[in-house]
C-alpha cells in the first residue's frame, strides 16, 4: 500500500509516536465516556508533542464535530476519528503538489545555518540524479567559506557539478554563472544554496530579491521554487523561524530535517496548519537517501 520509505519513516518517527500516539492510546483505553475531561487530556498530549496550542485547539474542535456528526460514543473509536482529522488537515490544499512535471527547474534553498540546509541540498541532488535528472549546485551562500566547502563535499558525494566563487563574492553573480552553466550543459535542476542569516533580515531580503531578479531575467523558462529548511528538533521554534523568513521572502515549501532525532514530529501538523505552507520533504536519518518527499497519508499511518 505504501512506498519503499514507509518503514524508514516509521522508524524515524518512533520518538514522536511514543510521545503522541502511544499516550493517546493509553488515555482512550482508560476512558469510560467521551466528555470534556477526555478532550482536555487529549489536548494536553497534543500540545506536549509540539503540535502547538492554536493547531491543537483546531484539531480538538474538528474532532468534536466529527464525533457529533458520526454519533461516536465509544472512546475506543476516538483514535481513528482523530487520525482522520489530522490526515484531512495535512491534505488540505496539497492535491497537485507532487505531481509536477517540469522541463527546467531552480530550487532556492534558504534556512539558518545548522538547520541542515547544505545536507538537504546534497540529498536533494542525489535523489534527483537517481531519478535520471541532470543536476547542478550553486554555492550562493558566499558569506562563509565553510558553507562553500561543505557544499562541494556534498556535490562530490551526490556525483553532481558545482558552480562556486570565493568567500565574500556577490551571491547573485554565482547564480548568474550557474544559470549560464545550466543552459550550456542542458541541466534539468539547478539547486542554489543561499545565505542563512536571519539577524539582518534587510540584507537577506535584498540578496534574495536580487537573485530572484536575475532568475526572472536570465532563466525565464525555468520553474522557480523557494524551499525553507527547518530543524525538526526545535519544535515550535521552527514555526517562529518560518514566520520570520516569510517576512523576508515568499516560501513555496518546507524541508523539515532531523525528525528521527526528536519527539517533536508533531510540528509537521503545526507548520501546515499555522503557516499554510506545505511540508515538501522530511529528513528521517543521516544517510544520503534519508530525505524523502512528504506524503501526508504515509506520515499519519506511520505516526498512528
Amino acid at each position: 500500500m505504501f512506498g519503499k520509505f514507509f518503514e524508514n519513516l516509521k522508524t524515524g518517527l518512533t520518538k514522536t509516536k511514543n510521545a503522541l500516539t502511544d499516550k493517546i492510546n493509553e488515555t482512550l483505553k482508560l476512558a469510560i465516556t467521551i466528555d470534556d475531561d477526555l478532550y482536555e487530556e487529549l489536548e494536553e498530549i497534543l500540545v506536549m508533542a509540539d503540535i502547538g496550542m492554536d493547531t491543537t485547539i483546531d484539531i480538538i474542535e474538528r474532532l468534536k464535530n466529527k464525533i457529533r456528526k458520526e454519533k461516536i460514543n465509544d472512546p475506543n473509536k476516538v483514535y481513528d476519528a482523530l487520525k482522520e482529522v489530522i490526515k484531512e488537515m495535512l491534505l488540505e490544499g496539497t492535491e497537485n503538489i507532487n505531481n509536477e512535471d517540469y522541463d527546467k527547474k531552480v530550487m532556492l534553498i534558504i534556512g539558518v545555518n545548522g538547520a541542515g540546509k547544505t545536507t538537504s541540498i546534497g540529498k536533494l541532488a542525489a535523489k534527483n540524479k537517481k531519478d535520471g535528472k541532470r543536476v547542478l549546485l550553486a554555492a550562493a551562500d558566499t558569506f562563509r567559506a565553510a558553507a562553500i566547502d561543505q557544499l562541494e563535499v556534498w556535490s562530490k558525494r551526490a556525483g553532481v557539478d558545482i558552480v562556486k566563487h570565493s568567500e565574500g563574492s556577490d551571491p547573485a553573480a554565482v547564480v548568474f554563472d550557474a544559470i549560464s552553466a545550466s543552459k550550456a550543459r542542458n541541466i534539468d535542476l539547478l539547486i542554489c544554496d543561499t545565505a542563512g542569516r536571519l539577524h539582518n533580515k534587510k540584507n537577506l531580503m535584498d540578496e534574495l530579491a536580487k537573485i530572484g531578479r536575475i532568475l526572472d531575467r536570465e532563466y525565464k523558462e525555468a520553474k522557480k521554487e523557494t524551499l525553507l529548511v527547518l530543524d525538526g528538533t526545535t519544535g515550535q521554534n521552527a514555526v517562529n523561524q518560518a514566520k520570520q523568513f516569510m517576512e523576508a521572502c515568499l516560501i513555496d515549501g518546507i524541508i523539515l530535517t532531523k525528525l528521527d532525532g526528536t519527539a517533536k514530529g508533531g510540528v509537521v501538523i503545526s507548520i501546515k496548519n499555522t503557516l499554510n505552507i506545505p511540508v515538501r520533504y522530511i529528513g528521517v536519518g543521516e544517510g544520503i537517501d534519508d530525505l524523502q518527499e512528504f506524503n501526508a497519508e504515509e506520515f499519519v499511518e506511520a505516526l498512528f
